[in-house]
């Protein structure tokens, strides 16, 4: 099993999103409660963030491959599906 690394910003509405699919698939799985995310808050960070690729956020990392990237166009769903990916690919290693 993998770490993520999740980049956020408090006040964004995708961020959120991404917060809540969390807490509902580990609510939901026992075996995703068992994943490890380190949460790095953008705006208080900005030294660990200048180190990866990425444009929007929610933003989510296994190792040093981005695997999931929020897009402005996403509903909730969208985003609870990108998640759950991430965390299913975070299983597998």
């Amino acid at each position: 099993m993998k770490k993520i690394t999740y980049f956020f910003i408090k006040t964004c509405p995708y961020c959120r999103h991404a917060n809540r699919a969390i807490e509902e698939l580990t609510a939901e799985s026992e075996a995703y409660r068992d994943i490890e995310i380190e949460r790095i808050c953008e705006e208080e960070n900005p030294d660990i963030v200048k180190n990866y690729d990425y444009y929007y956020v929610p933003c989510m990392y296994i190792g040093t491959d981005k695997i999931y990237e929020a897009d402005p166009s996403q509903g909730y769903d969208e985003i609870r599906n990108a998640v759950k990916n991430v965390m299913d690919l975070a299983l597998q290693e």
